[in-house]
């Protein structure tokens, strides 16, 4: 008895289901890079056409490619976990400029 009330007690806190869907994951992403005076900058202000995932760095940053008129700005998506559970943030890097 006191082993499943234990094990009760323990599956709501995990971290997976404190995890988002694929969707809502990806919008904190989007919103993280519109959100970020760095792209603003990078872009020039021009306006957005379209904003892809196109891949993974070797350590786990998530590449995103923003499309401009005259520009493809790449741009890296940097997740920072919580100490519990909780929601996953970002943080973004512009490793280069729009020419």
């Amino acid at each position: 008895m006191f082993r499943a009330l234990a094990l009760g007690l323990l599956i709501p806190a995990s971290p997976a289901l404190a995890a988002l869907s694929g969707f809502y994951d990806s919008g904190a992403k989007i919103t993280a890079i519109l959100a970020s005076e760095a792209v603003g900058d990078a872009l020039r202000q021009a306006p957005i056409g379209a904003i892809s995932n196109i891949g993974t760095t070797k350590d786990g940053k998530d590449i995103w490619q923003v499309r401009v008129q005259d520009c493809d700005l790449e741009v890296w998506v940097v997740p920072h976990l919580p100490d519990g559970p909780g929601m996953t943030t970002y943080s973004i890097e512009v490793p280069g400029v729009c020419e």
